[in-house]
């Protein structure tokens, strides 16, 4: 296999078949060992993550898949843990899509002065960051990604929408475990077609879950999902 690509959480190859082979690795976002999905870098290893980041992708792709929404998903190998997906092309560099149903972490950081951490963002707000280290993630708006050529106008409105049903269908199985979701971070491309599909993961290493007021830990939360 061809190696295409060294991420933070995952590496990709190509395959004979002309899809693509995510290999998912036990590394995590976050700051001083702590985990934090809305950080920008490999903050710490977390032996069997990769794997439990892996079933709760499937888990949820299965889910959106009999709920009729299309993304690049095919199979997956747990024991060893890849996944087999559809060929897409990310947006420009890399960009994430951020849903977040309850302010906390960067956007109190940022927006501290106008909101409490904690209150609830009802209809949930979608912001969108290019995957850029060096400049700390950089927020850029619809706006801003016409204008840059990343994106037209009707493929941000596809994904902004997708991204607003798939946190609704994600939230709602996990209140239904005792579970809040505060904020999830995806990832979007295009098709050959130009269609704007879900790649990536929806991992329990990509999003902010809490019970009973504290933080659950991406080990223990894809247990919980799972169980």
């Amino acid at each position: 296999m061809e190696k295409l690509y060294t991420g933070k959480t995952k590496d990709v190859y190509a395959l004979k078949n002309g899809n693509v082979l995510l290999k998912f690795k036990d590394d995590c976002t976050g700051k001083d060992g702590k985990f934090d999905p809305g950080e920008n870098s490999v903050g710490l290893t977390i032996e069997g993550i990769g794997r439990e980041n892996l079933k709760t992708s499937v888990y949820y792709f299965e889910m959106l898949k009999k709920a009729g929404v299309k993304t690049h998903y095919i199979s997956a190998d747990v024991e060893n843990a890849t996944m087999e997906v559809l060929p897409a092309k990310v947006f420009g560099h890399g960009l994430e899509v951020i849903c977040r149903l309850v302010a906390t972490g960067s956007f109190v950081r940022r927006y501290g002065e106008y909101i409490a951490d904690g209150t609830k963002i009802e209809g949930g707000y979608v912001e969108t960051t290019f995957k850029d280290d060096a400049k700390g993630d950089p927020l850029v708006t619809k706006d801003g990604l016409e204008v840059l050529g990343v994106m037209t106008g009707e493929m941000y409105d596809s994904m902004k929408a997708q991204t607003l049903a798939i946190t609704k269908i994600v939230a709602e199985d996990l209140a239904r475990k005792g579970l809040e979701l505060y904020d999830i971070k995806f990832e979007f491309g295009y098709s050959k077609d130009g269609e704007v599909i879900l790649i990536d993961e929806i991992a329990s290493g990509n999003m902010r879950v809490y019970k009973d007021g504290r933080i659950v830990d991406p080990m223990d939360l894809t247990k919980m999902i799972l169980a």
